[in-house]
């Protein structure tokens, strides 16, 4: 699939906002203790990517009902579903230069009633940009950092109506957003993401 960055303009995705707040002082904080000893931006990529994989659980792997969306809060709080955690690491990459987009995915609920929209990052290294699923690992799920080649936590099937999105957007699409923002636990949440993505 190719990619497309729908900001012409690369440093649009190094940018902080009120989500991806990487001039938060824990996002810096964070930063600066996982960029110590790495010795270039590749390794620093993948420490903060296994940092959120790993040390924030999933919500609904743990069982936790607190809605996060704000990178700090994510941090702050260790917890959030998918697009959370996308949006924490995003601002980790960002805080050390790392050009970073968000990207979509649809997909069939678990149950397999229904669709979602799932959320992960694309970064941009070695000249291009890779897509990289932080959502955490659990048993049938196995996603990890590469540049060569993706290795999702999952591969959409067309013929079941899943999608994968190829837009790289450089602030969290308004339609996930306004559905985080406005729930106030889990599965209030979960009833309200978006099932597909406007065109």
């Amino acid at each position: 699939m190719q990619l497309i960055q729908q900001n012409p303009d690369l440093s649009a995705y190094l940018a902080a906002d009120d989500v991806i707040d990487h001039h938060h002082p824990l996002v810096r904080e964070t930063a600066a203790r996982l960029a110590r000893g790495v010795d270039d931006s590749y390794a620093y990529a993948r420490a903060a990517y296994e940092y959120v994989r790993d040390a924030i659980p999933h919500s609904a792997d743990s069982g936790d009902p607190r809605v996060t969306w704000r990178a700090s809060d994510v941090l702050e709080k260790g917890t959030g579903i998918c697009h959370a955690k996308a949006h924490a690491l995003a601002a980790l990459l960002r805080a050390e230069d790392i050009p970073t987009a968000l990207c979509y995915q649809r997909l069939s609920h678990d149950a397999g009633a229904g669709w979602c929209v799932h959320g992960l990052v694309a970064v941009r290294l070695r000249g291009a940009w890779h897509r990289q699923d932080c959502r955490g690992n659990k048993p049938g799920v196995d996603a990890q950092f590469s540049l060569d080649g993706e290795r999702l936590a999952w591969i959409p099937d067309p013929k079941a109506g899943e999608a994968d999105y190829p837009a790289l957007h450089d602030a969290p699409h308004p339609a996930v957003l306004d559905a985080l923002r406005g729930a106030p636990d889990r599965p209030y949440l979960w009833e309200h993401l978006p099932d597909a993505l406007p065109a």
